[in-house]
């Protein structure tokens, strides 16, 4: 039998013996009859067959046999007959198992599912299994579109995770905004801040070709940093953050972006979250997290309304930064959105429409409202967050 690589796209022979194994693991207990499972799968199965027996189980099929062979009634969601005596099946004792017989992408794939798809949110309700999950951006954006449906209990459990992405999301960025945002590398000044990013590799070598050796080994003692040229006023910059229940991942990083920004001198951000209507959550820009756990992911789109108020949040036009965090498929009326972008562009603001990246960072919006938008002055694109911080460096440059 051949398989199809998911790498490479080539086809791969497969003995007999290999395929039968997979697909009795793709297949779960329902090919028990034909197909049985070996000693070192049993655990890889039980952990599969907690999980997602529940999608046998929401389309009415009932779960496992019993001793005798009988089918059962469904006693709920993979917790039937089946199960071996003794082995752990609460959410702790399947996260602990699956975190160690999976690789961890596939894991990962496993609690999104796990809490986006079956509803275990006594994941959240255990300490212990929430320091075993493994924090992730898949994870955390799963969680976010599930938040309304959670108890007081697992809210808190919720709230824990995300500051645990969070906080590893903003050490990977911040450093990439700093550098850009902060100003740009001045070579001509000599600079004692000795950092990674201010270091000047031509002039530590100048500083020290008096000490090669007879093999051609440089001893480095005198190494030179660069200052940076300093912006002395400050810039407006205004998030408009999208947060229609397509939304969640750009919501994630723009929370992020917004917190770093907030703590950067010479910039002041106003954070506005929008569907139907406009939030102000500019209070709390500087934490991410409370800005997430206040988001109301879903509902609908007025994409013209949070533009027309950020308009009337400008006060020096050229020195205004608006960004539109969006999929741009608008849901109010885009003459007045278009209207509004075109005044906003003859005064003097610089507008970027940041593209919703789904999972895959794949931009998913509408091309034809973003073609409207970028004829009436707003710069259009799919950006990382790593490229935002890029782009924004260079227009506060």
């Amino acid at each position: 039998m051949s398989v199809i690589d998911p790498g490479t796209g080539a086809s791969t022979a497969v003995p007999d013996d290999e395929a039968a194994r997979r697909w009795r693991l793709v297949l779960g207990r329902y090919a028990a009859d034909e197909l049985s499972v070996g000693q070192q799968d049993e655990g890889l199965e039980r952990s599969l067959r907690y999980l997602y027996d529940r999608e046998y189980t929401a389309r009415g099929h009932r779960t496992g046999r019993g001793g005798d062979g009988e089918a059962r009634p469904d006693r709920g969601a993979g917790l039937g007959g089946s199960q071996p005596h003794g082995v752990d099946v609460t959410a702790l004792g399947w996260l602990d198992e699956a975190g160690r017989l999976f690789p961890r992408e596939t894991f990962e794939r496993m609690q999104v599912d796990a809490v986006s798809r079956y509803g275990l949110i006594e994941l959240l309700q255990d300490d212990t299994a929430i320091e075993s999950l493994e924090p992730s951006r898949e994870l955390a954006v799963a969680m976010l579109q599930v938040r309304g449906a959670l108890n007081e209990r697992a809210a808190a459990g919720l709230r824990r995770v995300i500051e645990r992405v969070v906080e590893d999301i903003v050490r990977r960025l911040r450093p990439r905004f700093a550098t850009a945002v902060n100003g740009r590398i001045d070579r001509s000044r000599r600079s004692m801040h000795r950092v990674a990013r201010n270091f000047d590799w031509k002039r530590t070598l100048r500083a020290n070709l008096g000490r090669v050796d007879a093999a051609g080994r440089m001893t480095v003692q005198d190494v030179r940093f660069s200052a940076r040229a300093k912006r002395t006023l400050t810039w407006d910059v205004v998030l408009l953050v999208d947060q229609s229940g397509s939304m969640a991942s750009s919501l994630l990083y723009s929370a992020v972006c917004a917190g770093i920004l907030s703590g950067l001198p010479g910039v002041n951000v106003q954070l506005y979250l929008f569907d139907t209507s406009v939030v102000d959550m500019s209070h709390v820009a500087d934490d991410p997290v409370a800005v997430l756990m206040t988001a109301q992911l879903g509902g609908g789109t007025d994409i013209a309304r949070a533009v027309r108020h950020a308009e009337q949040q400008v006060r020096n036009p050229s020195r205004t930064v608006v960004a539109l965090v969006s999929d741009f498929y608008e849901g109010g009326s885009v003459s007045n959105l278009l209207a509004t972008v075109r005044r906003m562009a003859a005064s003097g603001v610089t507008m970027l429409g940041l593209a919703a990246l789904d999972e895959a960072a794949e931009p998913v919006y509408d091309q034809g409202t973003a073609r409207l938008l970028a004829e009436c002055g707003m710069e259009v694109a799919a950006l990382t967050p790593e490229r935002f911080a890029e782009w924004l460096g260079e227009v506060l440059s």
